[in-house]
């Protein structure tokens, strides 16, 4: 579904991505995972057409996405940013349905909506409520809905965990499979290694802005380095 070809990003001269190349097959959960300024965030705006590459393409179902946001949102690829940016100074409902801004088909976002509140009740009960108001996990739930508002295939998620109590934590990752049970593609950043290889098909270990492992997400849990740079185990395998 998704191919990144050998992209190479800088913020001036400070080179982000080196080379990366990477692939999300149709169906799949794949988490990138790695550390702070390892270049993953930058991956995702990439793809995503708010960061011009110096080089590299990116392919969607076959087709280059080029450089336009809302282009690439047609394409059928959508985002749930870090930090969640919702529009604070809105209602519940109204966050949710410009997420369908750019679709005319009003029958089925009719039901998108609905079935945005089945997977979120807590959002149907806050649907009037100002979103600058919800707690940071109902933020998180607004973001990943709105998201699905515009009814795109490829879903990218940046750090849906971060900054959550460990049983919000949980229930992101709970409601990621669920996204995946509606016919959903994902491609997740995740800082929280743990649940995101325990979710995910397939993993890719992004550091320094070089892809340098990847394979099934449960062999990379089990890969001595990773596991003692990023699961939390003492045991280091030279090399």
């Amino acid at each position: 579904m998704l191919s990144v070809k050998d992209l190479h990003v800088s913020y001036g001269g400070i080179k982000a991505l080196k080379g990366v190349s990477m692939e999300v097959n149709e169906g799949e959960i794949v988490t990138i995972i790695g550390a702070n300024g390892a270049g993953k965030s930058t991956l995702l705006n990439t793809i995503t057409g708010f960061l011009k590459p110096a080089s590299g393409e990116v392919v969607f179902k076959g087709h280059p996405v080029g450089r336009n946001p809302a282009k690439i949102v047609k394409m059928g690829i959508c985002h749930v940013p870090e930090g969640r940016l919702v529009f604070a100074n809105l209602t519940v409902q109204d966050n949710l349905q410009l997420g369908a801004y750019l679709r005319n088909d009003r029958k089925q976002i009719a039901v998108d909506l609905e079935r945005v509140y089945m997977l979120f009740p807590r959002l149907r009960e806050r649907m009037k409520q100002i979103a600058g108001t919800l707690s940071g996990g109902e933020q998180q739930m607004l973001a990943m809905g709105r998201a699905l508002m515009t009814n795109g295939e490829l879903v990218l998620m940046d750090e849906p965990s971060l900054g959550l109590a460990p049983l919000l934590v949980k229930t992101v990752f709970e409601i990621i499979k669920e996204i995946k049970g509606l016919g959903k593609t994902i491609l997740l950043v995740e800082q929280n290694a743990h649940k995101a290889l325990a979710v995910a098909d397939r993993a890719y270990v992004l550091e320094q802005g070089h892809i340098v492992k990847t394979g099934p997400a449960h062999e990379i849990a089990q890969d001595p380095a990773v596991r003692a740079a990023y699961l939390g185990t003492r045991s280091v395998v030279a090399g």
